[in-house]
C-alpha cells in the first residue's frame, strides 16, 4: 500500500492488528510498509516520527534494530545507549527521543524475559512456573525477586535442541563437590598447589586471614602469606599453617599462583609490589580490590599490563575478580553505567586484559576472553559482609593452582563461595553471618 505523510496518521485500526508494511523507502510522502504491527505498535510508531528531527526515515532506522517492545522498554528506562545503535541516531537524538516520548509511553506490568528488568509494573509471585528451561529474566534480579520459587518443567526440550551450539550462558546447578579438582590418593601438599597472596596492609591483617583461610578451605596444599612485618604475629597466630613472608621475589618464586590485593592499601610500597609481580612473574595472577583500585591510579601500569597480555610471549593467566565500584574505577565511568551494561563491560575488558574477568554481585557475572559468561545462582544477602571478597580470592587462587583451566576454576570457585555463604546462613542468619562463616562453611560442602 502507498500512504501519503498526511494520512499515516489516520491509518484505520482492523481488529487488534492492522498491516502495516514497514520503512523501506521514503520519497516525499511516498512510504512503503511491511509486517504486522498493533494498534499499540502504530501508536508508537506515530509518536516516533512526530519527534522533531525523527521523521518517517528516522522511524526506519529505529525499528530496523529493535522492536516496538524494545523501543518502549529504552523510553520508560531511559537508555539512550540502546536507541543509540540505530544507524544515523546519535547520543543526543536518542535522549530527545526519550525525552518528548517518556511520559506518552507506558508498559504493561510484565518482566523483560532477556534482562530480569521490571516493564512498567510486575507483581511479587511465590511460584513461577516455566517450561524447557529456567528463563533468564526469572534469574537475574530484579526479575528474581518478582519471580519467587521459580519451577521448571519439561515439555520435550532437551540439551539436543541446542545442535552442538552451546548456550552463551550458563550457571552451574550441581552439587559443587562434582565440579571440584580430582585429587590424587598419593599426592602431597605440594601436589595440591601453593599459593602465594599478597595481601594486608599494617591494618588490614584480617584480609590476608580470611584470603588464606578461603585458599586451604578450597583444597590449597600451601599458602603464603605477603604482608608487612607489622602483621607477622597475628598472622601466625590466626592461621599457624600458613607461612608468613616479606620477600616477594622469593613468595611468587615458589608459588604456582599469586593472587594480590585483598587489604592492600594504596600506598606507594603497594604500588612497586604490583608492579614486580606484573613485571616480573609470569605465574597464573588472580586482582582483586586494591590490587584492581591500583590499576586504576596508575594509568601506566594498567597499560603495561594490556600490552603485555596482547603479546603471546608475555601473556599469563590473569583474573581480576572486582565488585562493582572497583570495576568502575577500572573502566573509568560511574557504577551506574558498570550496572547498566555489566555484561557488556565484562566482555570489553575480558577481551582488553585476555584475561577472565568477573562482577561480583547478586547475581554475579564471570567472562573469558572467547566471550562464554557463567552466570552464578548461588549465595544471599549476608554474604554483603566486610572480607567476604577476601575469602573469594583465596578460594579461586586455590582452585587456579589445581586445575589448569581459569576460567572453569573461577566459575566453580564464584559457586563454591555462594554455597558456603548459602549453609552459614543457614546457620547463624544472614543478618549475622560473618566473612569467616564463609570460609568455614566451605568443608562441609566438598569434604
Amino acid at each position: 500500500i502507498r500512504v501519503s505523510a498526511g494520512t499515516a496518521s489516520a491509518l484505520p485500526p482492523v481488529g487488534e492488528e492492522t498491516k502495516l508494511y514497514t520503512y523501506t523507502a521514503v520519497r516525499e510522502d511516498a512510504i512503503a510498509l511491511y509486517g504486522f504491527l498493533t494498534k499499540d505498535d502504530l501508536d508508537i510508531f506515530k509518536l516516533l516520527i512526530g519527534v522533531n528531527g525523527i521523521g518517517p526515515k528516522g522511524g526506519q532506522s529505529i525499528l530496523s534494530v529493535m522492536s516496538p517492545d524494545d523501543l518502549r522498554f529504552a523510553i520508560v528506562s531511559g537508555d539512550a545507549k540502546m536507541i543509540a545503535k540505530a544507524p544515523g541516531i546519535g547520543a543526543k537524538t536518542a535522549q530527545r527521543i526519550i525525552l518528548d516520548m517518556r511520559d506518552k509511553v507506558s508498559l504493561e506490568g510484565t518482566l523483560h524475559a532477556d534482562t530480569g528488568a521490571v516493564m512498567g509494573a510486575a507483581v511479587y509471585a511465590d511460584v513461577t512456573v516455566t517450561f524447557g528451561f529456567v528463563k533468564l529474566g526469572a534469574f537475574l534480579y530484579p526479575g528474581a525477586r518478582y519471580a519467587g520459587q521459580v519451577r521448571c518443567f519439561p515439555i520435550g526440550i532437551t540439551a539436543d535442541s541446542f545442535l552442538g551450539e552451546t548456550p552463551g550462558r550458563f550457571t552451574f546447578t550441581e552439587p559443587v563437590n562434582s565440579l571440584m579438582p580430582v585429587r590424587r590418593p598419593d599426592g602431597n601438599k605440594g601436589s595440591f598447589g601453593k599459593a602465594a597472596i599478597l595481601a594486608g596492609s599494617e591494618t588490614m591483617a584480617g584480609a590476608a586471614i580470611l584470603a588464606g583461610e578461603g585458599a586451604f578451605a578450597a583444597g590449597c596444599g600451601m599458602v603464603k602469606l605477603i604482608s608487612p612485618v607489622e602483621n607477622r604475629s597475628v598472622l601466625q597466630c590466626a592461621l599457624p599453617e600458613a607461612m608468613v613472608t616479606q620477600d616477594i621475589r622469593e613468595a611468587c618464586g615458589w608459588a604456582d599462583v599469586i593472587a594480590a590485593g585483598p587489604g592492600l592499601g594504596r600506598m606507594r610500597t603497594a604500588v612497586e609490589q604490583l608492579r614486580y609481580i606484573i613485571e616480573e612473574t609470569r605465574k597464573p595472577l588472580i586482582l582483586d580490590a586494591d590490587a584492581i583500585n591500583l590499576l586504576a591510579q596508575e594509568p601506566a601500569l594498567l597499560a603495561m599490563l594490556c600490552d603485555m597480555q596482547k603479546d603471546s610471549a608475555k601473556r599469563r593467566p590473569l583474573a581480576l575478580t572486582p565488585h562493582p565500584g572497583e570495576l568502575a574505577r577500572l573502566a573509568g565511568i560511574s557504577v551506574q553505567e558498570v550496572l547498566a551494561d555489566v555484561e557488556g563491560l565484562l566482555k570489553l575488558w575480558a577481551q582488553k586484559l585476555s584475561a577472565v574477568i568477573l562482577c561480583k554481585g547478586a547475581r554475579t557475572y564471570v567472562v573469558c576472553p572467547e566471550g562464554k559468561i557463567y552466570i552464578n545462582g548461588s549465595g544471599n544477602s549476608g554474604m554483603a559482609t566486610a572480607g567476604s571478597g577476601d575469602v573469594l580470592t583465596g578460594i579461586t587462587a586455590a582452585l587456579t593452582a589445581q586445575d589448569e583451566d581459569l576460567f572453569h576454576a573461577v566459575c566453580i570457585g564464584v559457586y563454591l563461595h555462594g554455597l558456603a555463604g548459602d549453609r552459614a546462613a543457614h546457620k547463624k542468619g544472614e543478618y549475622s553471618m560473618k566473612a569467616g562463616d564463609i570460609a568455614e562453611a566451605v568443608p562441609g560442602l566438598i569434604g
